[in-house]
């Protein structure tokens, strides 16, 4: 298949690094011109520049801003009015004992993996609809359908996401616009390696940590390793195409068959 995505704009919440920074990289490489986003403006320029090393020629903005609030949501519409594609993927994750977690960090698993989506779509989707044409992709986690005893804080934020999403979706009915999300299984990014260490002995080596993990923490894995970024990218460059045209109001997954189901 050919993805052409030249002409399209698309934001990336939280594309500095990881899975955000990987989908920011499969969709310029495909024609998209990407606003990249992060909390600081410096940071979000050092991730242009690495991007461009990665795909030269491609197409990238910068918008900093932090889009877990009202007012960083709408400094970074300010920056980029209109989008054909936006990715949700900003997200924080961490380990706790479920009775330790107060109320504050329940609200803040909230506000970030949840309403900061919420936000972003409120303020772009008429003009998707208006146009006759967008996407609209949340990354969510496998932690929404199977949620981990030590992470129920954000095991909540995704279930809320994917509810969410389908919600959405149906309020874009007919208007040529789609909503999905994408369940990404365990991933490997810097975040994950650090999530992992908090778990496994923090002397063991990478690749021995990670199998560890794997069969101590997550052994539903049918994959039986960790997912790299990239391979929760392309689902989401297909996603944000023409050619996902009659895909909307779903939740695919790019897991890794870590959930026992036979659905998507």
């Amino acid at each position: 298949m050919q993805i052409d995505l030249t002409g399209k704009a698309a934001l990336v919440t939280g594309s500095t690094q990881g899975i955000g920074r990987a989908i920011a990289l499969g969709l310029a490489r495909s024609g998209a011109t990407v606003a990249v986003n992060g909390r600081t403006a410096s940071r979000v320029d050092d991730a242009i520049a690495g991007l461009l090393d990665d795909a030269p020629g491609a197409s990238f903005t910068a918008a900093p801003g932090d889009v877990s609030t009202a007012e960083g949501a709408l400094a970074v519409q300010g920056l980029v009015p209109e989008v054909d594609v936006l990715v949700n993927n900003l997200g924080v994750f961490g380990s706790a004992d479920p009775l330790s977690i107060d109320d504050d960090e329940w609200r803040r698993y909230f506000e970030v993996n949840v309403l900061s989506a919420v936000r972003l779509t409120r303020l772009y989707l008429p003009g998707m609809t208006g146009a006759g044409w967008g996407r609209v992709l949340n990354i969510a986690s496998d932690s929404a359908i199977v949620t981990p005893a030590e992470m129920i804080h954000y095991g909540m934020s995704k279930t809320s996401l994917l509810a969410v999403s389908r919600g959405l979706a149906k309020a874009a009915a007919g208007t040529g616009v789609t909503v999905n999300s994408v369940i990404a299984g365990p991933t490997h990014t810097d975040g994950v390696e650090d999530f992992v260490y908090e778990l496994v002995p923090r002397d063991l080596p990478w690749e021995e940590a990670q199998h560890r993990f794997m069969v101590e923490h997550r052994p539903q894995s049918l994959l039986q390793r960790l997912i790299e970024p990239e391979e929760i990218a392309n689902m989401v460059v297909y996603l944000a195409s023409p050619l996902a045209s009659a895909t909307t109001g779903g939740a695919l997954r790019v897991d890794g068959g870590y959930v026992d189901s036979i659905l998507p």
